[in-house]
């Protein structure tokens, strides 16, 4: 209920107003079924753009650190993650980031949308991310499309840091759905995986206009920085 109030009432009109969302391909989702959004991700304001113009319910996945924080913006954080119906996932890997993607599983078999950041994280300069399994997993066991989804400006609306986000005409385009039933039963393969991934990547690539990075976005934020010549 609290989500569609958001979308709707309370946040939507006010952010639709604002930011005069500028879509492309939204045709592109399917109006029922399973579905598997996949997005680059530039801005902490991807997971709220989102759903604002999909007009079914989506259902994204975030990092357990958006609901733990402290004080009033903590709390509001928690807040909207939780009305939007956004699933907290352990990041450090193992049976946490699994149980995340089971519930997510619940979503696609219950005929949902899923939502998802193949790259796992923001990127950290508004490069292209080698994606991470997790979104081909999804498809196969789930059967569902996956219909990949490219955010163009948002890291210029609201950069990575920056609380109030610029004003700005947010745009956004969506792919034609791919269909990975080819691969039926093959979920577990870390061949098959990767070769799905890679798809879904190349795609994002060709929607946003991003150059692609061959590597995790984790492990390029963890490099040192070199310094800025003076």
């Amino acid at each position: 209920m609290l989500y569609w109030l958001l979308k709707y009432i309370i946040l939507g009109p006010l952010l639709r107003l604002i930011f005069r969302p500028q879509v492309e391909g939204l045709d592109n989702v399917p109006e029922s079924g399973p579905v598997i959004l996949a997005s680059n991700h530039l801005s902490f304001s991807d997971s709220i753009f989102t759903p604002l113009i999909v007009k079914r319910k989506v259902t994204f996945i975030a990092k357990a650190e958006y609901f733990t924080g402290k004080g009033l913006k903590g709390w509001l954080t928690k807040m909207f993650f939780v009305g939007s119906g956004t699933i907290p996932v352990d990041r450090s890997g193992g049976r946490a980031a699994r149980a995340a993607l089971d519930t997510q599983l619940r979503v696609l078999r219950s005929g949902g949308i899923a939502g998802i950041y193949p790259e796992g994280t923001r990127s950290p300069d508004g490069r292209l991310y080698r994606g991470k399994t997790g979104v081909a997993r999804l498809a196969l066991e789930s059967g569902a499309v996956v219909v990949p989804m490219a955010m163009l400006n948002s890291d210029a609306i609201q950069p990575t840091g920056q609380i109030v986000p610029n004003l700005g005409r947010v745009r956004i385009r969506f792919g034609a759905p791919l269909d990975f039933s080819r691969y039926a039963g093959m979920s577990g393969d870390r061949f098959v995986e990767r070769a799905v991934t890679d798809e879904i990547m190349y795609e994002l690539m060709e929607l946003s206009g991003r150059e692609y990075v061959d590597m995790y976005a984790q492990k390029a934020k963890a490099q040192p920085r070199e310094p800025v010549p003076a």
